[in-house]
C-alpha cells in the first residue's frame, strides 16, 4: 500500500515540527506549507489526501484557505481538519462552515490527532 499523502499547514515552524512528527512513520507522505496561500498552492499541485490546518496565520488564514480549497471541484471531497489555538465555539461553527471536516484544538492531543486523521482517511 502506498503512503497516504498529508499536506500540514502552519506559520509556526515548532508547531509544524510537532504536528509532522505525529506522522513521520512508512504510512504517510508528508507536505507542508507555512501560511494560508503557500498552502493552497501546494495542495493544487500536491493533491494531499487530507490536510491539516492552522487557523492564525498570515496571509490568508485557515479560514480563507480551507474554503478557497473546498470550492474547487477536484479538491471539494478532500478532508481538511483544522487545527488552531481558537478554542471558542464560535470559531468551531464558523471553521465548519467553510468545509472543514473536523475542528481540533492546540496544544494538540496526539492520539486525537491520529483518530481524525485515520477516521477521515478510511
Amino acid at each position: 500500500m502506498s503512503a497516504r499523502k498529508l499536506l500540514i499547514v502552519d506559520d509556526s515552524p515548532t508547531e509544524l515540527k510537532l504536528i509532522t512528527d505525529v506522522f513521520n512513520t512508512p504510512e504517510y507522505d508528508v507536505v507542508t506549507a507555512g501560511d494560508g496561500e503557500a498552502g493552497v498552492e501546494m495542495a493544487m499541485a500536491e493533491k494531499p489526501e487530507l490536510i491539516i490546518l492552522d487557523v492564525v496565520m498570515p496571509k490568508m488564514n485557515g479560514f480563507q484557505a480551507c474554503r478557497k480549497i473546498k470550492s474547487m471541484p477536484e479538491f471539494e471531497n478532500i478532508p481538511i481538519i483544522l487545527l488552531t489555538s481558537k478554542n471558542q465555539k464560535s470559531d468551531e461553527f464558523w471553521g465548519k462552515k467553510q468545509g472543514a471536516d473536523v475542528y481540533l484544538t492546540k496544544p494538540f492531543n496526539t492520539d486525537e490527532v491520529l483518530e481524525a486523521v485515520t477516521q477521515l482517511l478510511s
